[in-house]
């Protein structure tokens, strides 16, 4: 491997090349604190000749230099000079716009204007809105990589100004003003300019990616979703100069996952894909492991996968993303109560189960029965009782997982579903610990924490006993027995689950304050299911309210909620 190193300033690294920020490269991603730190350093302290690091590039066969490490500070630093641009412009000195221009665009060999920093991910933004000397040109599409760039250039003209505002304010007269501006002006372009580094340039794109992998790895900021692209692309290059499947592919998958309303992230993505079909190993370690298994021989079908589970993975934490057939409603069911418990434990083993199910390794009842012994466990486990973790659990999931994808026969597949129902039944806590907190759920206008459990609760009530289709609890009013304010001592059990009931907007509207019996009657007359404490009970006061509550956690604990 060939290296080169020298010390060159901003303004030579500009003045003399062009740059492209390659496909494995991630994106702009500065945030206020980094443009602060950059602007203290770059201006604020600098004496003049401060140095900022190293750059690492290699060449491109066209004699364009691809960046390795130091894209941020680079596209930032563009940035600022294309403020200082317009701020020179706006003071009047087009001449020194346009100078200071030519180290944003210049015209190559064959006279052609050419942006000197290019870039795809954030094409056309930064050109058409930033680099350009004039109006910007048509609307871009807004990412994230968009947004950071348009916060960062806002941030970094919002200096430019208050900078000027702050050598101007005290001058009378408009001559001095300018005066004044154009020097502070030149003051920052020039601190800019003399900026050192040291740049390292590197003979062939292979050699690049390692160094890239190297650096980032052992980064601060480091991000798996970058080093996975980093090593898909390097493993699958383009097939001609205009096809680009890989990058084409990777970009769907991210922008999959990112555009979901769920807030899911691509490294979680990664490590719960990871978990699902090889060894167990923390986040900071997925991509040492992935560097040992993923290999030119199987990097296409590596992509594949990930690019095909990003659709389950959306799925598994935004339902809704799927059209479900009425067959399947129950395992969307499944799905939404597991993301109203918020856990992530099980995220493997529903990702593996749903992908058997897609590629005809497992029958629907099967996936059905063991997505719903999963939401069973949490209910239980995390939502009622608020076990914690050691980590037992998330090993246990992830081994099923693999378990799963590795069995060849249905029949296999199946007693490895069995075998994490046995699992997650001696998990479960015991039913003193369960009514103890089942007791403290409440929900009224004052205690509004569990409205979306509550709901959940009586939905899955009333579709056990009446054994109708899946309840979208969202759209399930919660209806107080007694009503809210009428058990002035006893104001704690009135948001209890014994003094609530599940119904329809309408009959909810229909119930109003009326008593206790004439209630009774109309949610009997309703078919709304009512368990044996509601129906024999004569009264409606906060003992009954107290005993139904204990009989409901039994209910929950033995019968609804109990793992088969």
């Amino acid at each position: 491997m060939k290296v080169t190193c020298i010390e060159r300033t901003i303004k030579d690294v500009l003045g003399s090349d062009y740059y492209r920020i390659p496909r494995f490269q991630r994106p702009y991603s500065w945030e206020k604190e980094h443009v602060e730190d950059f602007l203290t350093d770059a201006i604020v302290e600098n004496p003049g000749d401060y140095f900022i690091g190293s750059m690492v590039a290699f060449k491109y066969p066209d004699g364009t230099y691809g960046l390795v490490d130091g894209q941020q500070r680079l596209t930032t630093i563009t940035m600022m000079l294309c403020a200082l641009r317009e701020a020179f412009d706006l003071q009047g000195e087009s001449e020194l716009a346009k100078g200071l221009h030519k180290l944003i665009e210049r015209k190559d060999l064959d006279y052609k204007n050419r942006y000197i920093l290019g870039t795809e991910t954030s094409y056309p933004y930064l050109q058409e809105h930033i680099q350009k000397y004039g109006e910007p040109g048509t609307g871009a599409e807004m990412g994230d990589e968009e947004e950071c760039l348009q916060d960062a250039f806002l941030q970094l003209q919002e200096y430019v100004e208050s900078a000027l505002g702050n050598v101007t304010r005290k001058r009378k007269t408009e001559a001095a003003k300018k005066k004044l501006a154009t020097k502070k002006l030149t003051e920052m372009r020039d601190k800019i300019l003399s900026l050192t580094l040291i740049f390292i340039a590197l003979d062939d794109e292979d050699e690049a990616y390692l160094i890239f992998e190297t650096l980032n790895t052992r980064g601060r900021d480091l991000r798996l979703q970058d080093l996975v692209k980093s090593r898909l692309t390097r493993l699958l290059k383009p097939t001609n100069r205009g096809v680009d499947l890989a990058k084409d592919k990777w970009v769907g998958l991210v922008e999959r996952i990112e555009s979901s309303e769920a807030e899911m992230k691509v490294d979680s993505f990664l490590h719960h894909f990871w978990l699902s079909k090889y060894q167990y190993v923390t986040v900071k370690k997925v991509f040492k492991a992935l560097k040992r298994k993923v290999t030119g021989s199987n990097a296409h079908a590596f992509l594949t996968g990930l690019d095909e589970d990003s659709v389950l993975y959306r799925e598994i934490h935004e339902p809704s993303f799927r059209k479900w057939t009425k067959q399947d409603g129950r395992m969307r069911g499944a799905l939404n109560a597991l993301n109203l418990f918020k856990v992530q434990q099980q995220i493997p083993m529903v990702l593996s189960v749903l992908r058997e199910f897609r590629d005809g390794g497992l029958d629907r009842r099967h996936v059905i029965g063991v997505l719903q012994a999963i939401e069973k466990f949490h209910f239980v486990f995390t939502a009622v009782t608020s076990q914690r973790s050691s980590g037992g659990i998330s090993f246990m999931y992830a081994l099923h997982a693999r378990e799963l994808g590795r069995k060849s026969t249905k029949r296999d597949k199946v007693g490895v579903l069995s075998d994490l129902k046995t699992k997650l039944k001696d998990r479960i806590p015991p039913y003193g610990e369960f009514e103890a907190n089942f007791q403290e759920i409440t929900y009224s206008k004052s205690a509004t924490k569990h409205r979306k459990l509550v709901q959940y609760i009586l939905a899955r009530l009333q579709e056990h006993h009446t054994k109708s289709a899946p309840v979208d609890y969202d759209f399930l009013t919660v209806e107080h027995i007694s009503p809210q304010g009428s058990l002035r001592s006893a104001t704690a059990s009135i948001g209890q689950i014994g003094n609530l009931i599940g119904v329809s907007d309408e009959l909810n509207q229909e119930l109003g304050s009326k008593d206790f019996k004439a209630k009774k009657a109309m949610l009997s007359d309703a078919g709304v299911w009512l368990d044996d404490t509601l129906m024999k009970a004569p009264s409606w006061t906060s003992r009954q309210i107290e005993a139904r509550t204990k009989a409901l956690a039994k209910i929950c604990y033995e019968v609804v909620w109990r793992i088969r």
